[in-house]
């Protein structure tokens, strides 16, 4: 499936180089290159607001970088995958961060799986696999770690994953400060199978959003 794209780009702010001194050449080489490809098809399909695009470098990609390093700082294992992963935020970004790590992409909607190809031949990714196929779809028992950002509600991901989660799979998600809420309406009856636990709050390079990584980890 091709994706007809205007020749016209879009542009917007890029600090992640200024914010993130640690990364390097070639992984802020690879984020820049992902950060056009993601304005420029965001004419043609929806992956992100048209609202955030002057700041997805803040509000997307810093956010996803972040987030990331704390997913690597408490998974010790080298097999991730991003659930509706849609405009590739986290998975490519998580992909650019561990090379050594392999990153599933998991998302429904053809068209963006076919960006989503684009944009790991165009970095040169090759620790990348991507699925199209729905979440529930996956084979049972086959995931051992998830991540997640703007997917669902934890409940609704966690019963979306029930069937490929593995027991001790841990699932890990990217929320906003309504992830309090979330957890406490996780049905008790869930509650058995699936642990929630505060892995880290973390702040943007700027504004004063707070942000935060919740884990949840399948018990049985």
């Amino acid at each position: 499936m091709a994706i007809e794209v205007s020749s016209h780009t879009r542009s917007g702010n890029w600090r992640v180089r200024e914010w993130f001194p640690d990364l390097s050449e070639k992984t802020l080489l690879q984020l820049s290159s992902f950060h056009a490809e993601l304005l420029t098809f965001n004419r043609a399909i929806n992956l992100i607001s048209s609202r955030t695009e002057l700041d997805a470098d803040l509000i997307h990609f810093a956010d996803a970088i972040l987030g990331s390093k704390l997913v690597l700082n408490d998974f010790n294992g080298s097999e991730i995958y991003d659930f509706g992963s849609g405009n590739g935020l986290p998975g490519v970004v998580l992909a650019t961060l561990a090379p050594s790590h392999r990153v599933h992409l998991v998302e429904s909607d053809a068209r963006k799986v076919e960006f989503l190809k684009h944009v790991v031949a165009k970095l040169g990714l090759r620790n990348v696999i991507i699925h199209l196929s729905r979440v529930e779809d996956l084979p049972a028992d086959s995931v051992d770690a998830v991540v997640s950002r703007g997917f669902a509600s934890i409940q609704k991901s966690l019963l979306l994953a029930r069937r490929s989660c593995r027991v001790n799979a841990k699932y890990f998600h990217f929320k906003g400060e309504a992830w309090v809420k979330e957890v406490t309406d996780i049905p008790s009856q869930m509650c058995r199978f699936w642990i929630p636990m505060h892995v880290a709050d973390y702040s943007l390079p700027l504004g004063n959003a707070k942000l935060s990584l919740v884990a949840t980890k399948k018990m049985a």
